[in-house]
């Protein structure tokens, strides 16, 4: 028997891997498949199937790719929108793999099609659900996704699902879900690894609500924004463009063929070091993301219009463009061999930006000097953490849309949780024109620390 759970970095995205025997099949995979394969093979395993939750809106899905180089069947969820490949799966359907038996439960909420997957094991005992992004570990799928209009009634599906077919399974089956801690799919996923249904009845905030219209209302009042990206996501997801093949890695440039392509292809430069490195020295232009970010941010600094050029740490080209194929960007157009030393070893120009240190900033505000200070944290870190007193708030994802917002005239000081949005906020307003910037290291953490006025 085999049970695999594939983890996408930056994205939290789950996929599963289940066989039996010699027959196997794989749930929401994503773009890059080599690793299914590989897994299946060592088993001694042909991938037999293929099974999507829903269509996802987040990353893209690798299903024909996958049916390409296997000649598995692939079956999708959502049969009320056009799909260009697979079958539509019904409600009640089933597999066998093997010894193992697999069910379509149908559970509408987070898209209107959505289904989940239940599996028996070879005694016919109910064992796991594959819930996709219908139940998380402390949180349940987000309702927003098809526009505000909709939101009350695929709520009040969710609700449905979750209570009526979910949790009737039992609280010992195993819960799978789409997606881990830190996924723009869900507010507040737990950084529980497993979880069941038992766990999630008792422990999941949302589903202690008393009624069905608690459990709505509670959805209506929060929900994060919906990246751009987006929308490019559930078009291409309908088609299931395959990519044929692995993709080659990014090419190496030196720095003066990085810089005349970055000016002959008007190449998006994509900076992916931690904030201090990018602080002290970045190629004009830059747009500053830290790896650990990058799955969170790209979908709302770049763009798919523009080719990319990479500049990092060491060996990072491979997995930066890994993680950016997983979200549709294909048009990486190479890297900067040896990084930053290389480009100032032959003496092209940098930028910079300015950084202080919270202490700081306190003695400013302390000491009656003008400075106009930009928060970048979500809405709901304010409730939780505090407000800096007279700082201006913008979400770091309204940057794009608010930059007007921002005066060009005098001092800016940007803030965030930590320094590391606030750097990402910084290197997008200097590509613009902004030159009195500078990033608050250490953010809410180091303003608690040493009790800077908050309200």
């Amino acid at each position: 028997m085999l049970l695999e759970r594939i983890v996408s970095e930056g994205l939290a995205h789950y996929s599963y891997l289940v066989g039996d025997r010699n027959l196997a099949l794989v749930i929401d995979p994503r773009r890059d498949v080599d690793d299914y394969i590989k897994m299946a093979a060592a088993s001694g395993m042909r991938i037999a199937h293929i099974l999507e939750t829903h269509r996802n809106e987040d990353y893209f899905i690798g299903s024909m790719e996958l049916a390409t180089r296997t000649g598995a069947e692939v079956w999708h969820a959502d049969r009320q929108w056009d799909y260009q490949y697979g079958h539509a799966v019904a409600d009640g359907q089933r597999w066998k793999v093997g010894r193992l038996e697999i069910e379509a439960i149908s559970t509408p909420g987070h898209t209107p099609g959505s289904m989940s997957y239940l599996l028996r094991d070879p005694a016919g005992i109910a064992w796991m659900l594959f819930c996709g992004d219908a139940l998380f570990a402390g949180e349940v799928g987000r309702i927003d996704l098809l526009g505000a209009d909709q939101a009350a009634e695929n709520a009040g599906l969710l609700y449905e699902s979750i209570f009526s077919r979910i949790l009737p399974l039992g609280d010992e089956v195993i819960l799978c879900p789409a997606h881990g801690s830190g996924s723009v799919c869900g507010e507040a996923i737990a950084e529980r690894l497993w979880t069941s249904v038992g766990i999630e009845k008792k422990h999941n905030p949302r589903l202690q609500a008393k009624s069905k219209e608690q459990f709505v209302a509670s959805l209506q009042t929060s929900h994060p924004g919906r990246p751009p990206y987006f929308r490019r996501m559930e078009k291409v997801n309908l088609e299931g463009r395959p990519l044929l093949g692995a993709q080659p890695s990014p090419l190496p440039l030196d720095a003066r063929s990085f810089w005349q392509l970055s000016l002959s292809q008007n190449a998006q430069i994509l900076d992916t070091r931690q904030e201090l490195a990018f602080s002290a020295a970045h190629v004009p232009g830059s747009q500053s993301i830290w790896l650990d970010g990058l799955a969170s941010f790209a979908g709302w600094f770049l763009g798919y219009d523009r080719p990319i050029l990479l500049v990092g740490e060491g060996n990072q080209a491979d997995r930066v463009a890994a993680i950016l194929l997983r979200l549709g960007f294909d048009n990486i157009s190479g890297f900067l061999a040896g990084g930053m030393l290389s480009w100032h070893m032959s003496g092209q120009q940098s930028q910079s930006i300015r950084t202080q240190i919270v202490q700081d900033l306190c003695r400013q505000i302390d000491g009656g000097e003008p400075v106009w200070i930009l928060d970048v944290r979500f809405a709901g870190e304010l409730d939780k953490d505090g407000r800096i007193e007279g700082a201006q708030h913008i979400p770091i994802t309204a940057i794009s849309e608010r930059m007007d917002e921002v005066p060009q005239d005098r001092d800016v000081a940007i803030f965030c949780g930590s320094g590391m949005r606030s750097m990402v906020a910084a290197s997008y307003l200097r590509a613009r024109g902004w030159k009195r910037l500078s990033v608050v290291l250490g953010g809410m953490a180091g303003w608690r620390s040493i009790k800077c006025p908050l309200r």
